[in-house]
């Protein structure tokens, strides 16, 4: 049955090596979800038109060999009264329904066989699906967590790539600041030449103040 080579295929499918190489796991966790349960409904409904076939094959095969025997109790009754051409009849006619009931006999046979291998695949299918419903909530949720691992460690690498640039920026900024004040170091220690001149007569100034104040002092003897 195409059926059975459908149901075959999906559990013949290794669900987390496909998973994982799909470019979108999720999408495909949903696709292989939905065709399980599509697949299951058809073999649900093809377990259940089985056994209706089985209960009709066991009935039809319960009423010939019913009447099989009920022809040949007429034929007895027949050969009891002496008529053999009744009795000839009653055997033919049991005849008949023996030969329809080991039809029906394996029919039926085969019905219950056909039915049996339904039940299978369907008890099957159903454990794929449960197995396959876990695997891929398992897998869906790796998929997410990569995927917020990889948003994080790209924002981690940006703020880190705009905090080294801001202190660089605050570093360049502190050496420029020193720098200036360096400079401003330099000029204020290198005197002009017009503030020395004045801090030379200065001096002299006071060196001669200070000599006239010498020489009024009276003189010890």
């Amino acid at each position: 049955m195409a059926l059975l080579e459908r149901v075959g295929t999906l559990l013949r499918a290794n669900i987390n090596d496909l998973i994982e190489k799909a470019e979108d796991p999720e999408k495909l966790c949903k696709q292989l979800v939905l065709d399980m349960e599509n697949q299951l409904l058809q073999v649900k409904t093809q377990v259940a038109i089985a056994i209706a076939d089985q209960h009709l094959l066991q009935k039809k095969h319960k009423e010939h060999e019913e009447a099989m025997n009920q022809f040949n109790r007429k034929a007895e009754l027949a050969v009891q009264k002496q008529q053999d051409d009744l009795a000839r009849a009653a055997l033919e006619r049991s005849i008949s329904h023996q030969t329809l009931a080991q039809g029906f006999s394996q029919q039926l046979e085969d019905q219950t066989a056909e039915a049996e291998t339904l039940r299978t695949a369907f008890t099957r299918l159903q454990q794929k699906l449960e197995e396959t419903r876990s695997a891929t909530e398992m897998l869906v949720a790796r998929n997410r967590h990569a995927r917020t691992i990889g948003k994080v460690n790209a924002a981690r690498a940006l703020t880190t790539s705009h905090q080294t640039a801001a202190t660089l920026n605050r570093l360049r900024s502190s050496i420029q600041h020193r720098e200036a004040f360096n400079a401003a170091q330099i000029l204020l220690a290198s005197e002009p030449l017009e503030d020395r001149l004045i801090t030379l007569e200065r001096e002299d100034q006071i060196d001669r103040l200070l000599e006239d104040l010498k020489s009024r002092q009276p003189r010890l003897t």
